[in-house]
């Protein structure tokens, strides 16, 4: 029974006549298309293994968890940093009116000072840990404000040529969860700031890549599935896994277009499995090739080696150990890249098929 036609399948039939007509000139045109024929030309081998198909994704890389920070204090900024770089726990991040802010790791922000006599919370076993991290905490880190809090905040202050008081107002720290990015500066040095003052946007140090799928490529789009990362300019590759995938919205439409038809996609964030391989990018528009099908244990040739032997049939042309070819009818199944899934009674591992000379 003949394989039905895919889409792929009839442009790749109609694209490889006239390669099959090429081919067949340069062996002879009119010579019987399963006499044997000489050639000493270019040839690639049958092989046997795994074959992966890939969907295309454009994506855009970019550093996770991008936000615009505002002042916590009031009045003359005086100190803000320096965009592009990266601030460590216990860094320090800007100065307002003689109020200086650092930075610590922490999942909950900071909501209210750390001072004597305040109430249990998680902050304070936040505000602890980070404290032990930074080696000015002793004690084992939680919920509770005391003496050795208050002591590790007094050896924090010393090294920073502070007042020692053991207190930390509201503002004088800024917890994130991890390293801070510094973006684009929103003030300047010398601005007059208000509590909603914006003073600098700011983003985790971890990259990340956003794509859109199309609604009919959502069964791509599994947390933990594996992706090939093609990096701009080059023909680097490296790899990374789906870690979120969100519900399916509408595509937002380009400014002054009136499309009553918008697209539904499915937006999907990669984190990279390696980051050393994406160093010196700090955006770029990157291709993904997501697994869309495998098939185990087939045969297959290059793309190049097929030729279409009629309107409906696909063949190879096989040479063998005297130099001789003849055309062998396959049917095609998985395309991968530059290689084709073939099978049929007359193909076999490790035989030479034609293939265009380079």
């Amino acid at each position: 029974m003949k394989r039905p036609r895919t889409p792929r399948l009839a442009a790749a039939l109609a694209m490889l006549a006239v390669a099959g007509m090429t081919l067949s000139a340069c062996s002879g045109a009119n010579a019987d298309a399963q006499a044997p024929q000489s050639f000493d030309g270019a040839t690639a081998t049958v092989t046997k293994g795994d074959l992966v198909g890939e969907t295309t994704v454009q994506g855009t890389l970019h550093y996770a968890d991008s936000y615009t920070l505002k002042s916590a204090f009031e009045g003359v900024v005086t100190a803000l940093p320096t965009p592009g770089t990266t601030l460590t726990q216990g860094s320090h991040v800007y100065t307002v009116a003689g109020n200086n802010t650092y930075l610590l790791h922490g999942a909950t922000p900071a909501w209210r000072a750390f001072e004597e006599g305040m109430s249990d919370g998680e902050d304070v076993t936040q505000l602890e840990t980070a404290l032990s991290e930074l080696g000015y905490f002793e004690a084992t880190p939680n919920a509770h404000f005391d003496w050795n809090t208050i002591a590790a905040i007094k050896k924090w202050q010393k090294a920073l040529t502070l007042p020692q008081n053991g207190t930390l107002p509201l503002g004088t720290v800024l917890f994130a969860p991890e390293d801070l990015r510094i973006g684009a500066l929103k003030a300047r040095v010398g601005d007059n700031a208000t509590m909603e003052t914006e003073l600098f946007t700011a983003s985790s140090s971890r990259q990340v890549i956003s794509a859109n799928l199309k609604l009919s490529d959502q069964a791509l789009g599994v947390v933990g599935n594996s992706v090939t990362v093609r990096l701009p300019g080059s023909a680097t590759t490296t790899t990374g896994t789906i870690s979120s995938v969100e519900p399916p919205r509408e595509k937002a439409s380009e400014e002054g277009s009136k499309d009553a038809n918008k697209e539904r996609i499915i937006p999907v964030t990669i984190t990279p499995d390696d980051p050393a391989a994406l160093e010196g990018l700090q955006e770029a528009s990157v291709s993904l090739g997501l697994t869309s099908e495998t098939r185990t244990g087939v045969l297959s040739v290059p793309l190049g080696a097929l030729v279409a032997l009629s309107t409906d049939q696909f063949g190879v042309e096989v040479v063998d150990e005297k130099g001789e070819i003849r055309r062998v009818p396959v049917t095609v199944g998985l395309f991968a890249g530059d290689r084709v899934e073939v099978s049929g009674d007359e193909i076999a591992e490790g035989q030479r098929v034609v293939v265009p000379n380079r």
